[in-house]
């Protein structure tokens, strides 16, 4: 069993091309002994996002606090506080604060995603309209 506090977690940059002010924790994972999911925490500060990509698995989130948009393709969802997300299999995403506070949201993957292929989409870093 592992119990720990999530701030004691590194909390780390997202450097992929197309993200601004996103950092991840790393809380669960096949390091821990976890051996179906991968369980991250998102932090991204007010303006900031992911970036638009996609990759051959799904990934569910729980939204923790503050409020944003998730771009499904060109089509953003409101979301705040409390809300869940599914993102399906090779579907075109992004997440972006809209908010003031830092947007907190858990995101869980399979573990059978690592070392898979994230594909940035081309318009990365341009602001969707």
């Amino acid at each position: 069993m592992k119990v720990q506090n999530s701030q004691q977690v590194e909390r780390q940059a997202v450097n992929m091309e197309g993200a601004s002010g996103c950092h991840v924790r790393w809380l669960v994972g096949e390091r821990d002994g976890a051996p179906n999911f991968a369980m991250r925490q998102f932090e991204v500060e007010p303006g900031g996002f992911t970036p638009r990509h996609f990759h051959p698995y799904e990934h569910e989130v729980f939204v923790l606090a503050g409020e944003g948009v998730v771009y499904e393709g060109d089509q953003a969802h409101p979301i705040k506080s409390g809300d869940v997300v599914l993102v399906s299999p090779d579907e075109v995403h992004q997440f972006k604060n809209t908010g003031q506070q830092a947007l907190k949201f858990l995101c869980l993957i399979p573990n059978s995603a690592t070392g898979k292929q994230v594909t940035v989409v081309p318009e990365c870093g341009i602001e969707p309209t």
